[in-house]
């Protein structure tokens, strides 16, 4: 049984940083893509990163580029998500996912085991 566990969330000022983390088992977690997506209130969920299992393909949301940073680490079966600058607009649920498009605008939706819980990100004004 597959298990994704984020952690990391808080509440940061405009401008600061958090880092993410997402810890999977009950997969090979070195052959799993990963990727992160996040939920603002009121708004559908939406794709922010993600990386092949092999580190080969990396995509970001236009609108964090240059800001956040995915990376792995196989050897705890861990990704995470480096975001620097955070703006108020980007408070939102953050979501962990297990083998997710590698792209934004892609129609395949994994399916509901391979989502974490969600860790909450608060960005004050």
């Amino acid at each position: 049984q597959v298990q994704v566990a984020e952690s990391g969330g808080g509440l940061v000022q405009a401008g600061g940083s958090l880092r993410l983390s997402c810890e999977v088992s009950g997969r090979t977690f070195n052959r799993d893509d990963m990727g992160w997506y996040r939920q603002a209130p009121g708004k559908k969920r939406e794709f922010v990163a993600a990386m092949s299992w092999s580190g080969s393909i990396i995509n970001y949301h236009g609108n964090v580029k240059g800001r956040f940073t995915i990376s792995r680490d196989d050897a705890k079966n861990t990704v995470y998500l480096q975001m620097n600058n955070l703006k108020p607009e980007e408070t939102a649920i953050y979501f962990c996912v297990v083998d997710p498009p590698l792209a934004p605008g892609g129609t395949y939706v994994p399916s509901d085991e391979l989502w974490g819980q969600g860790t909450t990100v608060t960005v004050s004004s």
